[in-house]
């Protein structure tokens, strides 16, 4: 998909003044970050600096977090002046500052030092989806389009400044927030050089975020993992998978312990008249032999694993000789022997609030 749309935002003249009165480019850059996200966006300005006939980046400085920040190891590999937070010294003159995936509120002292404020690259159309993790929930809902803000922060809350920029981009069917999340970093690291470059005008352009369409993408935990299989779809399982599969395993209940779905495959296709036998109650487990995968019945159809964590990892064919097999199953007290259980936790995301676990009764 391409990167459509580039939108520049109505003109406002009320900060012609300060426009005035601030320094001109190459500026001096305080940038903030964390994670992957944000390096891509340090790594440009990096290279900017350093491209004295651009003039755009005249200093760059980093003020970052924990050891193993991947914004902090570059800064230290690359020799940048280095800030731990919430250590910053301000003695320097700065004249703007960037924002990107820090994830701490910058307090109001420091924003009023910058001339020009601090900018912030955030992976969504803001205002939908404000908050620590919108390229998570952007796959969780299915949004079929996303992009990128350029915005000025405002001290105490996150994402509520005014627009200088905002580019479209379409999601790619089936992507992973890891895919998307790489992608909308180079955009947006594109964008923000394009907005240094022009940079008074597009404060003076600046444009408040709209009240309507406001949304708040939260933290993702491991709570989110948990399968309800007489509530989640097959589509709902794979967008769950998408968003948060590579970083929190999907999780369910067998034999009333917690057993970890790995290598997940997606809807399968299960014919009834063909295995007659197979039960159309949510959770039921059925092991495919000709493509090796476990098959689990959840609110509308059947999902598939080709593996597990249970106490070890373990395929779907270990799965089901050393579980599922007749020989294991006559053994085997309980009457729910072929059946993942549903654990809701309290508050759950998508309402689901019962702090209970739910036992189905039928077996295979």
């Amino acid at each position: 998909p391409q990167v459509k749309g580039l939108f520049l935002l109505s003109r406002n003249t009320s900060f012609v003044t300060q426009i005035q009165s601030a320094s001109k480019s190459p500026w001096r850059v305080l940038f903030f970050g964390s994670d992957d996200f944000a390096l891509e966006s340090l790594k440009r300005l990096h290279v900017s600096r350093d491209d004295t006939k651009a003039g755009v980046i005249g200093s760059l400085e980093v003020v970052t977090l924990s050891r193993d920040a991947p914004v902090r190891k570059y800064a230290e590999q690359h020799r940048l002046p280095l800030h731990h937070w919430p250590d910053v010294d301000l003695s320097a003159q700065f004249d703007v500052g960037v924002v990107v995936s820090f994830g701490c509120l910058i307090k109001e002292n420091i924003i009023n030092k910058m001339p020009y404020g601090i900018l912030n690259v955030h992976p969504s159309l803001l205002p939908r989806w404000r908050g620590p993790a919108p390229i998570f929930h952007t796959i969780l809902h299915g949004d079929s389009v996303t992009g990128v803000t350029i915005m000025q922060i405002r001290p105490k809350r996150f994402d509520v400044g005014p627009i200088l920029q905002q580019e479209l981009y379409e999601v790619p069917k089936n992507c992973t927030a890891d895919e998307l999340g790489a992608t909308l970093a180079v955009v947006g690291s594109k964008m923000l050089m394009d907005t240094l470059k022009h940079l008074p005008e597009r404060i003076a352009s600046r444009k408040e975020q709209p009240k309507e369409g406001a949304s708040f993408a939260p933290k993702i935990s491991s709570r989110m993992a948990w399968i309800i299989w007489e509530e989640h779809s097959c589509d709902y399982i794979d967008r769950l998978f998408r968003a948060i599969g590579s970083r929190i395993p999907l999780k369910t209940m067998w034999m009333d312990n917690p057993i970890k779905l790995l290598d997940f495959v997606g809807k399968c296709n299960v014919s009834f008249t063909a295995a007659p036998y197979l039960s159309s109650v949510p959770g039921s487990v059925h092991y495919q032999k000709e493509s090796n995968t476990l098959l689990v019945r959840c609110k509308d159809g059947w999902v598939g694993f080709k593996a597990v964590n249970f106490k070890k990892r373990l395929s779907a064919s270990d799965f089901f000789n050393g579980y599922l097999h007749q020989s294991v199953l006559k053994k085997s007290p309980s009457t729910n022997s072929c059946l993942f259980q549903s654990y809701k936790e309290t508050h759950l995301p998508g309402g689901h609030n019962n702090n209970m676990l739910l036992r189905n009764n039928t077996s295979l």
